[in-house]
């Protein structure tokens, strides 16, 4: 015998269905990423912008941006070759990392040093960033839900 309380019962909800895999985390890994070390980029230019002037307060914003930029193009890498091959995404994502690091130095080396660059600003911006975002990055996708097994597979099913 059920009770009044029991899911399903007298109009209440059944209880929610087993859930799947995260459909691509990529983006929202992206979107958050880009959030919180925007964020700390905004105070921390800002806060340049008071102490050391404009040129600090530019140096610091292009810290962040050549390090959003790298790091936001593997990020959308991963999630266009997630539609294709999901188990392969894992794996470009941490091939496109050795490139970007290679990547953000040559962009350093062609660039070379503009006379506006404080490059106390630049660097802590920008190596605060790469910590921000990685620690960002790691916690978001911990939190998706990846499938292991192919469920929907005919093979493993019993008659």
């Amino acid at each position: 015998m059920s009770t009044s309380d029991a899911p399903g019962v007298n109009g209440s909800p059944a209880p929610p269905g087993v859930s799947g895999p995260t459909a691509s985390p990529w983006l929202d890994i992206l979107r958050k990423c880009l959030l919180a070390t925007g964020a700390a980029a905004l105070l921390v230019s800002a806060a340049a912008g008071l102490i050391a002037g404009g040129g600090a307060a530019l140096s610091a914003a292009f810290g962040y941006a050549v390090v959003a930029l790298f790091f936001g193009i593997s990020l959308l890498i991963g999630h266009f070759a997630g539609k294709t091959n999901p188990s392969g995404a894992l794996g470009l994502f941490a091939v496109t990392y050795a490139i970007k690091v290679v990547g953000f130095a040559a962009v350093l080396f062609v660039l070379g040093t503009p006379p506006w660059l404080e490059s106390t600003w630049f660097f802590s911006a920008a190596v605060g960033t790469v910590v921000l975002w990685q620690v960002v990055e790691v916690l978001v996708f911990s939190k998706a839900r990846h499938q292991l097994y192919n469920d929907d597979s005919e093979a493993g099913r019993e008659p």
